[in-house]
């Protein structure tokens, strides 16, 4: 079997506006074909770039060398890395692995080593836009989160100061949103109890001394996690944050490859892995991660705020991975349901393969085409005098 194309789908999301996702479909003179996604949203038209500078490299190579195919073009080239050049070779990996388990007839996981767990628990998004006041969306929240649980979601995430009004108005600013979380939480354990998970993404916004009070204040509810208190290409500021607070942290969505995990792994500076299988390389280097997480007993919690593809990946990782905690969940059936088809299925918060093979999707590239790219523009907040804040 031979590559003969390589192609980049990017589909635009009608029910927000705000969204594009990078699809990319490999093509074999034997008529399989593979799926794959790649992240970095916001950069979709310089990830497309990146995957036709590879395409004429692909076509003629035999799809079967998958870990190949990777040191080729991540190794390929006198400068490597970054986040554009990686959402790519993770978008080719991924859809190279989906094409090996349809041609041998089984599943992606079957190829990661099997099952080790019969379905991937999830958590999903609670923060919503809503109400008046200082206390901003937090009533919307609750009741939204209530009903989560109710359908049988047991983990809850939200973010530090999302539903504010001012966050909605594009300000942040940290002393404001460390109260405005703070209150959240509370609402949220006093409305779901004590033994619904928690999880609080502090979405790299916050310096230092805001992420320690922030944490210090949330410790006595028991946050699961709090994710990304900083930005995790510092880890010593890491290791200043373990000294001062207590509670679990969760880190990594940004990091490109596995170089840039050795401080955050190998000093014991996380609890819970964030790698994103879609920004991180793909399936081939996220389980180079894992397995060097495996060591100091970090579990993972992939990053995953794309679509089917992407969860899809996701989900036959978790599933063959041994230490696994919860799968970050945005995708719902219903999202792109005429555009790629899946196998999964959604029960309450747990996430179930069908064992499809390969990754058990399937993109209808005419439906794909249809909804073409739209340019979304960036989601820029600033503080009160107008400075730049992290987003």
């Amino acid at each position: 079997m031979k590559i003969t194309d390589v192609k980049t789908f990017l589909v635009h999301d009608r029910e927000r506006p705000s969204r594009n996702y990078t699809f990319v479909k490999i093509y074999t003179d034997e008529g399989l074909t593979g799926l794959g996604e790649a992240g970095v949203t916001g950069r979709e038209l310089a990830v497309q770039g990146m995957v036709e500078s590879f395409a004429p490299i692909l076509r003629g190579m035999d799809p079967s060398r998958i870990e190949h195919i990777w040191q080729t073009l991540w190794r390929g080239h006198f400068f490597r890395g970054g986040h554009v050049h990686s959402a790519a070779v993770a978008a080719i990996d991924i859809a190279l692995w989906d094409l090996r388990g349809k041609a041998l007839g089984v599943p992606v996981y079957d190829l990661l080593g099997g099952l080790t767990r019969d379905y991937a628990r999830c958590y999903c998004h609670v923060q919503r836009a809503g109400g008046e006041g200082p206390r901003g969306g937090i009533d919307a929240m609750v009741e939204y989160a209530k009903k989560q649980v109710q359908e049988g979601w047991e983990f809850i995430r939200f973010g530090v100061g999302e539903g504010s009004n001012e966050n909605r108005a594009g300000v942040y600013e940290q002393a404001r949103a460390v109260r405005w979380t703070v209150e959240a939480f509370g609402a949220l354990r006093d409305a779901v109890g004590p033994e619904i998970e928690i999880a609080v993404d502090f979405h790299q916004r916050t310096t230092p001394p805001y992420a320690i009070q922030l944490a210090r204040e949330l410790q006595p509810m028991r946050p699961f996690f709090v994710e990304d208190p900083l930005r995790a290409e510092n880890p010593a500021e890491f290791a200043y944050l373990r000294q001062h607070i207590s509670v679990p942290i969760a880190t990594g969505e940004q990091l490109p490859s596995k170089w840039d995990w050795r401080d955050l792994i190998e000093q014991d500076l996380m609890d819970y892995c964030r790698v994103d299988l879609c920004i991180c390389g793909g399936l081939t280097e996220a389980r180079k991660v894992a397995g060097w997480c495996e060591a100091h007993y970090i579990e993972q919690v992939p990053h995953n705020p794309l679509g089917p593809v992407s969860t899809a990946a996701c989900l036959h990782f978790d599933l063959s991975t041994p230490l696994f905690a919860v799968q970050e969940l945005t995708w719902r059936p219903e999202i792109l349901a005429d555009i790629v088809k899946t196998d999964m299925r959604l029960e309450g918060g747990n996430l179930y393969s069908g064992g499809s093979p390969g990754l058990g999707v399937e993109l209808d590239d005419e439906a794909a085409l249809a909804n073409p790219y739209q340019m979304a523009g960036l989601h820029i907040l600033r503080r009160d005098d107008n400075s730049v804040s992290d987003w």
